[in-house]
């Protein structure tokens, strides 16, 4: 039952759906147009390509890193990232359902037949919220946490932003994020299995889910350099402008906007920011290894270097030795 239920999810998350991927290329392209129209007076062709590619930022060091990684790790995708992310929600999810069901006593979902508009719109809401408040919890902790900061540093060792710095992020920090995933949206997912939707049209609407949440968020464009905002719509969904705050070096930025697609969590636990319109940012690390992360060596590797050091650093500082009460003490 339980391999029957991952199985159909896989075969679902599995499929490339070009109209979206058409779709989304489109939101970058008309967002640099949008961007250009409103702030080059004298408007060409030319000049639009140069603008929406500048040499600068396309030619640059990180630019480069960012393809190289990006190629790289595309290609453990289907072997590794997409496989992890099914059983970890899978799991959680058939573990919620069955739980619920022997609790319960429900054998079948609560609603017979296709589920209707409604069921649907419902299912989806709340697996954007499940998916947004888990993100922001992960995305959070990335930063709080020393052990998982070196992993995340990855992501913010970007100098500059060139729409695949949004996949800029290490497999085992990609990895562990969709094992914490497997929670809260994980739970979502199986009760809603419980209710009125049986594996396949969870994992349909699932990937639906991604969708909206990817164009909702403009996830390609927000790694860009263009300044994109919603206006009174920032207060709900976080604008491309708002996230780019997140990467500023700038110290005022530091640990704000955290969220995915959603900005309210940000205000509701004080860590939202408010850039100016006009503001420019620079983009990266402080440290002064930064340089050392433009290579797939230090993309890959010098992280998992900088956490073995944490975890040896930790065993040094316990104590080794237990001291003895003094009535045990020889003199």
């Amino acid at each position: 039952m339980f391999s029957e239920f991952v199985t159909k999810i896989a075969e679902k998350l599995s499929n490339i759906n070009l109209p979206v991927l058409g779709l989304l290329l489109a939101t970058a392209l008309g967002s640099a147009l949008i961007v250009y129209w409103r702030t080059v007076e004298h408007k060409s062709f030319r000049d639009f390509f140069d603008f929406a590619f500048p040499a600068e930022v396309i030619l640059h060091p990180s630019a480069r890193a960012d393809f190289l990684f990006w190629i790289t790790k595309k290609l453990m995708m289907p072997v590794l990232l997409i496989p992890a992310g099914v059983v970890f929600v899978a799991s959680v999810g058939y573990a919620t359902k069955e739980s619920l069901g022997w609790l319960f006593g429900i054998s079948a979902p609560l609603i017979n037949g296709p589920a209707g508009p409604v069921t649907l719109i419902l299912f989806t809401a709340t697996m954007l919220i499940a998916y947004d408040i888990s993100y922001y919890l992960y995305h959070v902790a990335q930063h709080r946490f020393p052990f998982l900061w070196e992993l995340h540093k990855v992501h913010h060792s970007a100098e500059v932003m060139v729409g695949i710095t949004k996949d800029r992020v290490h497999p085992l920090d990609d990895l562990m994020n969709r094992a914490w995933d497997g929670v809260i949206p994980g739970i979502c997912f199986g009760i809603w299995s419980v209710i009125a939707l049986n594996p396949v049209e969870v994992a349909v609407f699932g990937i639906n889910v991604y969708v909206i949440r990817n164009i909702l968020m403009m996830d390609f464009v927000r790694h860009t350099h263009l300044k994109i905002s919603f206006g009174p719509l920032d207060n709900i969904i976080l604008s491309p402008h708002w996230h780019q705050v997140h990467h500023s070096v700038n110290p005022k930025h530091y640990d704000k906007n955290f969220g995915l697609l959603f900005s309210f969590w940000d205000r509701l636990f004080g860590t939202h920011f408010v850039p100016d319109p006009d503001e420019e940012l620079k983009f990266g690390l402080m440290d002064r290894d930064v340089r050392d992360y433009q290579s797939l060596y230090g993309l890959y590797i010098l992280p998992l270097k900088k956490m073995a050091g944490h975890i040896v650093r930790f065993f040094k500082r316990r104590p080794t030795t237990v001291a003895q009460p003094e009535d045990r003490l020889q003199p």
